[in-house]
């Protein structure tokens, strides 16, 4: 599986961003990580293919994670963004069924994009 995640950029605080990741097959779980310079890779959100979703404390009530399985693509909806949010952006997919224990953790996913950066200036 291939994926393609697109929609960084600029925004200034409190502003939106919408981050789409399309996959080339079918996938059970995708989700989204982050890096910021200097920082560890961090869990930002997840969803199945059921619609089950899952939010790191940090942005919890602010993101929103959805999928369209006909197109293959899941979205993280981005609001209320802050200078923190700033960093590399990846999704990651995972194509069979795992315990969702593990949904958050990075080597749960077999399948890696190649980042968005955003940036989110004060």
């Amino acid at each position: 599986v291939q994926l393609q995640a697109s929609g960084g950029g600029l925004v200034q605080a409190g502003g939106s961003l919408r981050l789409s990741c399309a996959a080339s097959g079918r996938t059970f779980a995708v989700g989204w990580f982050r890096q910021a310079p200097g920082k560890e890779r961090e869990f930002v959100a997840a969803i199945t293919s059921g619609g089950s979703t899952y939010y790191s404390d940090s942005v919890k009530g602010r993101f929103t994670i959805s999928r369209d399985n006909a197109k293959n693509t899941a979205y993280l909806q981005m609001n209320s963004l802050k200078p923190e949010d700033t960093a590399v952006y990846h999704c990651a997919a995972r194509t069979f069924s795992t315990s969702l224990l593990m949904i958050r953790t990075a080597s749960a996913y077999e399948y890696w994009g190649q980042g968005t950066l955003v940036t989110v200036s004060s």
